[in-house]
């Protein structure tokens, strides 16, 4: 791998690790209670359920033998990813100097295929402190049907596997507990943890205080931001629509509005809880438009949440609707058989949104939600309203969507920190037979010396929910929390934000340098 002269200089940071995992081989599990699972959710996990919400502390030394343990990236990149398959790899060579490391190929397709690589010294040499998931690929299989199990239980036969560690989001830590699920049915030594990946922010409980990433995207959005906002008072004639990813919550939305301070930031939960709907939204921004034209401030920066329109009611009915309709029928002929309210909700779209929703439709026949324009329906929206209302305000706007920018970036301190010491936990469920759990570490939000490492069953983050008409468990997705310390504080100063120019300008994420730039937090660990 060609290197540039920054990634050469990042590979030797060495990360901040945490007392406790660093003495690996000399641990003991305290159980601090049962966790609450629903006893649906135990009637599906008979072999794997009771386990406790387990504390780690140092314990009388172990000995190991040998582990064969494979890794696996399953979903969409985050930054850090690297670093856990370097903790995991450090970690098991300290528990035994002949432990093995494979990489599944593209993701769980590996699993079910039996596609591996070595993971060696030299093969993570380039990889250390580095964005992306190019050392083994990724993927986004679900492991669900009983062919698919049997051939994962097949390779972990075949590679005589102590172990897998599944690095993935909500889906794919469900996949995770599924399969040490199917494994203990089977009798398989093979042990299944997980580890919480996602820049979405939404895989987050009491235990698990952030998944890894989204510290890293939230600070690559942010300098993006601060940028535009620079140009905005260079400038002072754009109002600029920045869609930010972030599929069913709007926690990215959220960091970067306390990050960045815009005019406006839409917070998806907060539309859905007042029952917002889209021509609501629409007045609020040309109120906005029009009140800061009237100070001679014809320029803005309006925030919006990837999955928007899921949470704007009559919207929300109208995707359901035509995820019906259109699963296994397709064309415009659905428009005929929505319901009235639904049918004249599509008409008062713009044509582009209209194909957006009839034409992209994911493998299941469902609208691809994530790839509908909204920055670009509410701008055309905005447009027609100030038209409407005759408005004098000089509107020039400009849409952008910023996502993939921050999915592979190089990660900051706090990432590359966090996923060394994420792989390395993982390396002791494994080894301590904690197959079932998903690795947590608390206490973020202070030194790497005070991270408190545990052992998180799955079952316990699972609920169930109906999938393309069936009832699945599956880890619920975190929302922000109206009610949370941040959505207060946002919302104490957002009047503020929209009257004035109180633009923060965060610059590009600091890798050298005092640890009070290069060692920031987020603040999603707060609440």
């Amino acid at each position: 791998m060609i290197l540039s002269t920054l990634q050469k200089e990042r590979a030797a940071y060495q990360p901040k690790c945490s007392p406790l995992l660093e003495a690996i081989d000399s641990l003991a599990f305290d159980p601090i209670g049962d966790a609450a699972i629903d006893p649906k959710i135990e009637a599906l996990f008979p072999k794997t359920e009771r386990r406790p919400i387990e504390k780690l502390t140092r314990g009388a030394k172990h000995s190991f033998e040998p582990l064969r343990v494979g890794v696996v990236f399953s979903g969409g990149q985050a930054p850090g990813g690297h670093n856990v398959i370097w903790g995991l790899f450090d970690a098991l060579k300290k528990l035994n100097t002949h432990s093995e490391l494979l990489g599944f190929l593209d993701g769980p397709s590996g699993i079910c295929e039996n596609k591996t690589m070595p993971i060696t010294e030299e093969a993570l040499a380039d990889f250390r402190n580095q964005g992306g998931f190019d050392l083994i690929g990724s993927g986004r299989t679900k492991i669900e049907t009983p062919e698919q199990f049997a051939a994962s239980a097949r390779t972990a036969r075949d590679l005589d596997l102590d172990g897998i560690v599944v690095i993935g989001g909500d889906d794919s830590n469900t996949n995770a507990a599924l399969l040490a699920e199917h494994f203990a049915k089977e009798g398989l030594k093979t042990r299944v943890v997980g580890v919480p990946k996602t820049i979405d922010g939404d895989l987050k409980t009491a235990d698990i205080e952030a998944s890894f990433g989204f510290h890293t995207a939230c600070s690559v959005y942010c300098e993006l931001i601060g940028n535009i906002a620079k140009d905005v008072l260079s400038a002072k004639k754009y109002t600029h629509f920045i869609k930010l990813m972030g599929r069913s919550a709007s926690h990215i939305a959220l960091e970067c509005a306390l990050h960045t301070q815009p005019n406006m930031t839409l917070i998806s939960e907060e539309i859905a809880e007042k029952n917002k709907s889209l021509r609501q939204i629409v007045e609020e921004i040309t109120d906005l438009v029009e009140s800061r034209a009237s100070q001679g401030k014809n320029y803005g920066i309006v925030l919006i949440p990837e999955g928007i329109i899921e949470f704007i009611p009559e919207m929300k009915t109208l995707i359901s609707e035509l995820n019906t309709l259109l699963a296994g029928h397709g064309g415009p002929e659905a428009i005929s058989r929505l319901t009235s309210e639904s049918k004249s909700c599509f008409s008062s779209l713009p044509t582009s949104i209209q194909q957006q929703l009839l034409l992209d439709r994911d493998p299941h026949g469902n609208v691809k939600v994530a790839q509908i324009e909204s920055e670009k329906l509410i701008i055309e929206m905005v447009t027609e309203e100030l038209k409407k209302r005759g408005s004098k305000a000089k509107f020039s706007p400009l849409a952008h969507y910023f996502g993939y920018e921050g999915r592979a970036a190089l990660p900051t301190n706090f990432d590359a920190d966090y996923c060394y010491n994420l792989g390395m936990l993982s390396a002791a469920l494994i080894a301590y037979n904690k197959s079932g759990s998903i690795c947590a570490i608390k206490n973020l939000s202070q030194p790497a010396s005070t991270w408190e490492p545990y052992s998180v069953p799955i079952t316990s983050l699972l609920h169930l929910e109906m999938r393309k008409g069936k009832e699945k468990a599956v880890i619920e997705k975190a929302l922000v929390k109206l009610q949370g310390p941040l959505f207060k504080r946002f919302s104490e100063h957002r009047a503020k934000f929209a009257r004035g120019d109180c633009y923060l300008i965060p610059g590009p994420i600091q890798l050298f340098g005092p640890p009070e730039i290069t060692d920031q937090r987020p603040y999603i660990l707060e609440g």
